[in-house]
């Protein structure tokens, strides 16, 4: 994470100690799995720079849209990353 997106180190850590903590607590995994397949997800988004900038643009995108056809584009594409990011990171 420091390597690749140092921005978020410190969210990351953070999510980290609170993940950890509600595992404890709960006496699960569960939390934990949870955190590495999000944050596997966003390793393998920015990773790859053109990758994290095309997801950044979606977003502003998605923001600025008005047109339901157009958002549904916009959409299908972000799903789309993230679902390749997905796969990534479970290394399939």
């Amino acid at each position: 994470m420091a390597q690749i997106a140092p921005a978020y180190l410190g969210q990351f850590v953070d999510h980290l100690d609170q993940t950890t903590e509600q595992a404890a607590r709960q006496s699960t995994v569960a939390p934990l799995q949870g955190f590495l397949e999000q944050w596997g997800e966003f390793v393998a988004i920015h990773r790859h720079p053109a990758r994290a900038a095309r997801l950044r643009e979606l977003e502003k995108q998605v923001a600025a849209v008005t047109d339901r056809d157009a958002l549904r584009v916009v959409l299908a594409e972000i799903r789309e990353l993230t679902a390749l990011a997905r796969r990534e990171a479970a290394g399939e």
